[in-house]
């Protein structure tokens, strides 16, 4: 497998109804959930090293240390980070950030294993 070591990736959300919280119960207070933020930072990372990997290969997520430190209200745009900083021979390693027009929302490690789709469905299977 290729060295990925330094590949990074962006993507950006609006927050929106689908992953701002509601149960604050105040329309002024609603925020991008933290599953939401997580869920993006996994995201971005997958969709850096994807279209480097080998055919029948992708990564599933092991590892998430994150912090949220600021909100991001509704209706603000987001913007997600994953920078490839570490790799083995069955894992990579990401820095990744979420950050809006007010700074840094969220930050931390992320660990994604790499996998053979096919090995990994067959290793699946045999646990049924």
């Amino acid at each position: 497998m290729q060295d990925l070591v330094g590949i990074q990736h962006e993507q950006s959300i609006m927050v929106d109804d689908d992953t701002a919280v509601s149960f604050l119960g105040h329309a002024g207070a609603r925020v991008l959930g933290t599953p939401w933020m997580i869920l993006w930072m996994e995201k971005t990372s997958r969709d850096a090293v994807k279209p480097l990997l080998p055919a029948g290969w992708d990564t599933v997520g092991t590892v998430v240390n994150v912090r949220h430190v600021s909100a991001a209200g509704f209706g603000s745009r987001v913007t997600f980070r994953a920078e490839v900083v570490e790799q083995t021979a069955k894992t990579l390693t990401f820095k990744v950030f979420a950050e809006g027009a007010h700074g840094i929302v969220g930050e931390g490690l992320h660990e994604r294993a790499l996998i053979d789709v096919e090995r990994f469905a067959a290793g699946l299977a045999k646990r049924k």
